[in-house]
């Protein structure tokens, strides 16, 4: 029997707000991506943060793809975007998610990022404090 290894994933929840709802009583499409970008800066600069360690900083997304699995409506308890990482290189790395609850998946995603040096404006390497932050969820 072969055993598969289940990466850690970050969790994050997110409530459904009022304004997240179009007029065809779901979440919207486009929403969905404030959902990703959500869960990527609680994994990237709070969490780091609130744990006594360097956030990330300078990151951009150079890619998304979305798969609308399921409708999402407006509901009293969030939903949770789980994150992993897929793939590290040495400037990019890929995250896949899920935004679900206990028995439905909604929406499963995929980003690309890279590290961006802000003050030269051009990429940059990830740093060995990043990549060793990024195993933890691959």
């Amino acid at each position: 029997m072969v055993e598969r290894f289940q990466p850690q994933r970050h969790v994050y929840p997110r409530t459904v707000r009022f304004a997240d709802i179009d007029s065809q009583g779901h979440v919207n499409n486009v929403r969905f991506l404030d959902y990703l970008e959500d869960a990527r800066f609680g994994m990237f600069h709070i969490d780091p943060y609130n744990a006594g360690e360097e956030p990330f900083k300078g990151l951009v997304v150079t890619r998304h793809e979305i798969d609308y699995r399921r409708p999402l409506g407006f509901r009293a308890d969030p939903v949770r975007v789980e994150t992993w990482v897929t793939e590290v290189r040495a400037v990019r790395f890929s995250l896949q998610y899920e935004i679900r609850d206990d028995h439905e998946v909604f929406v499963t995603a995929r980003s690309v990022l890279a590290a961006y040096d802000v003050e030269r404006a051009g990429p940059r390497r990830l740093t060995e404090g990043e990549l060793s932050y990024l195993k933890r969820f691959s």
